[in-house]
């Protein structure tokens, strides 16, 4: 799930993107503060990386990562401080605590480079093991 799609134009812009390996699609919010992309795994994981790439212009600078097990609330796990370019941005030590079993995570953007607050991202990886 994800937070917003600009012009609600889901075809063109829509979460599919973060997903599809293409360098010419991408999921693109809408206006507005705090966007955000909720992951639910069909399978417990225990998650290690985290892949992003954004559109410079239209990126983060304060990503907070929260997760659960199913049924339980989301818990804060980390907070992200990406950079505001193009490139692959690879978060190793994101998930440095001793719980990373997830069943959800959510990724919050908390405040965006562009003014009106759209986020764009062209890829969205997260790594780890099923459980």
């Amino acid at each position: 799930r994800v937070s917003s799609v600009l012009n609600r134009d889901v075809k063109q812009f829509g979460k599919k993107h973060m997903f599809d390996a293409s360098e010419e699609t991408c999921w693109n919010s809408d206006q507005g503060t705090c966007q955000w992309v909720t992951l639910d795994f069909p399978r417990t994981v225990k998650v290690s990386q985290l892949h992003i790439q954004f559109q410079g212009g239209f990126s983060s600078r304060l990503c907070t990562l929260e997760g659960c097990r199913a049924g339980e609330e989301p818990v804060k796990i980390s907070e992200l401080y990406p950079e505001d370019v193009n490139a692959m941005q690879i978060s190793f030590a994101a998930f440095q605590v001793e719980e990373t079993v997830l069943d959800k995570l959510k990724i919050t953007f908390e405040n965006s480079t562009d003014f009106f607050g759209r986020i764009v991202v062209y890829h969205l990886g997260v790594l780890g093991e099923r459980l």
